[in-house]
């Protein structure tokens, strides 16, 4: 479970500024771990944001198979160039899921900049809680979790 103290008006500005910085950006979006929607720029409606929540889900998921496969390290980012647009998906620290498309005109270098600024930089923009999933998927919980 996910449980948020942050403030959708200072996500949502941090997105859209995020959009502004780089021309041909299109739209931004930070899912929680469990594809939940945190957070989101201008433009995104409800059903493109259930369809890019069921797209990163399906995306983070191959990205992991693939580190465990090639033992490349731990997963970074996932960068799927179609004929017309590009979308980044990048993780943050703390469990967060930054997803960002951008037209075939635009820089790809300087939104690739800017997601690793914005990931870097996301414990100011995603003041979240998140529980590792590291827990959840093995089953090991600590001894605090097992007092209560």
């Amino acid at each position: 479970m996910t449980h948020s103290v942050l403030t959708t008006d200072g996500l949502t500005e941090a997105l859209n500024d995020l959009v502004d910085r780089v021309h041909g950006a299109e739209f931004a979006v930070v899912l929680s771990p469990d594809g939940l929607l945190l957070g989101a720029s201008r433009g995104v409606h409800d059903e493109l944001a259930a369809q890019l929540s069921s797209l990163v889900a399906g995306l983070e998921a191959l990205g992991s198979a693939a580190t465990r496969v090639c033992v490349g390290g731990a997963l970074r980012q996932i960068v799927v160039q179609m004929a017309r647009a590009f979308l980044f998906v990048a993780t943050t620290r703390n469990g967060a899921i930054l997803t960002v498309r951008i037209g075939a005109d635009a820089e790809v270098g300087d939104m690739a900049y800017e997601v690793a600024l914005f990931v870097g930089q996301a414990e100011k923009h995603l003041p979240v809680y998140l529980t590792p999933a590291s827990t959840v998927t093995t089953g090991e919980i600590d001894a605090a979790e097992r007092s209560r």
